[in-house]
């Protein structure tokens, strides 16, 4: 049996793309004593956290908090929009992107799944697991549905199995360009408070967004932001919706409240966070990850290996992934560092499983962390036998050193 929270000396380096590290500051707000939801005291919290909320998805239309994971938050999107047997047109960018995808089709709804064909000369992996969504691709489908058949278009922002950050301004474009009624839907699970995201201005319909990446706080909470277009959808669409259904929850929130029981707790954590981030300004906090991607993919750039996404425009501010070289296996190599050096790294998953790995540059970080993250993976590289081009090390210290902190 493994003993829970039983680690080496010093601190355990969380560096996966989520759950991501929780500051000090949010777990004690998150130990507050537990309050009446039904209770002057939580109508407040409520009506702060929600409104903060919308500051973040930049937005002036409801946000709905879900007591889930940001699986829920995807399922809940999609029942409250759509009928069985909708079309809807989705984009495979990765691991994540095809589960939603998955779920679609369980849900009893009929998914178009675009992909970029063909594999990738260099590192032997889909070409679509390696981009950005195309939205020329999506354009031009849209174009060809002349009945408007398509109800949705469905795409993932910040692409967390792969390090691909795409650009939805454009998806908006290509929607528009096609003059298609359809809805643009995006999961920004991962991307939301540590990449730039502007719902309203880039005209999305439905966000989905989760609590353990940018904002810091442990898995249990997630959002949808709802336009009004969307808001329409849902009062025709048939999809069976109890708990998920926006609207019993919109109307409640008006006063700050749930039509069930709030994860109390994890509420305070989030108005803490809110706190966090408004503080520092949204544009300080993306520059600041930007900068962090910069000099942890300066590192690998150093080592000789390729980066997953290979398209440096819509390189993620998020995390990195990185392609070992063939015949080393990266979940072993993931293994070893994790017991040599307390570091945890993420998985590749699905397609990419055992050929990548993954470092999380997010949230509660700073230089020296992911400085550390750099050396624990050199360290595990050269125990490997991976060979190295030159320090990856000392290129993130260079780089680190020239830059000015954000």
């Amino acid at each position: 049996m493994i003993a829970l929270n039983n680690h080496a000396s010093g601190r355990h380096f969380l560096q996966i793309p989520g759950p991501s590290p929780v500051p000090d500051r949010i777990l004690r707000a998150i130990s507050m004593p537990t309050i009446d939801h039904r209770g002057p005291e939580f109508g407040a919290l409520g009506t702060q956290v929600i409104t903060g909320l919308q500051r973040i998805f930049q937005t002036q239309h409801p946000v709905v908090i879900y007591p889930a994971s940001g699986t829920g938050a995807w399922e809940a999107a999609l029942v409250n929009i759509a009928s069985p047997g909708d079309a809807v047109l989705m984009y495979e960018t990765g691991h994540f992107a095809s589960l939603w995808q998955k779920m679609a089709v369980r849900l009893g709804l009929a998914p178009e799944f675009l992909a970029l064909p063909g594999i990738d000369s260099i590192t032997g992996l889909p070409r679509s697991w390696r981009h950005g969504v195309q939205a020329d691709m999506i354009e031009k489908r849209l174009k060809e549905d002349t009945l408007h058949t398509i109800k949705a278009v469905c795409v993932v922002h910040n692409e967390t199995s792969t390090g691909v950050t795409s650009d939805i301004a454009a998806v908006r474009r290509a929607i528009d360009a096609a003059k298609h009624p359809a809805l643009l839907m995006v999961d920004t699970i991962s991307g939301l408070a540590s990449a730039d995201y502007r719902h309203d201005e880039w005209g999305v319909d439905v966000t989905i967004s989760g609590s353990q990446k940018g904002l810091m706080l442990p898995p249990g909470i997630s959002f949808n932001a709802v336009s009004p277009k969307a808001l329409e959808a849902s009062k025709t669409a048939k999809l069976p919706k109890a708990f998920w259904a926006w609207d019993e929850i919109i109307e409640m929130n008006r006063t700050g409240y749930w039509p069930y029981t709030p994860n109390t707790n994890l509420l305070y954590g989030l108005s803490e966070a809110l706190d966090m981030l408004l503080e520092q300004g949204l544009a300080t906090v993306f520059a600041r990850h930007q900068r962090w991607a910069q000099g942890v993919r300066a590192a690998v750039q150093a080592w000789g290996l390729e980066i997953q996404c290979a398209d440096e425009s819509v390189y993620s501010p998020v995390l990195t992934g990185i392609v070992t070289p063939q015949g080393i296996d990266a979940d072993a190599l993931r293994k070893s560092i994790h017991g040599r050096f307390d570091l945890s790294l993420g998985a590749g998953l699905g397609k990419v499983k055992g050929r990548m790995f993954r470092i999380g540059h997010l949230g509660d970080c700073n230089d020296l962390t992911l400085l550390a993250a750099i050396s624990g993976v050199e360290m595990g590289l050269k125990l490997a036998n991976v060979p190295l081009a030159e320090s990856g090390v000392v290129t993130a210290m260079e780089y680190f050193a020239a830059t000015s902190r954000v």
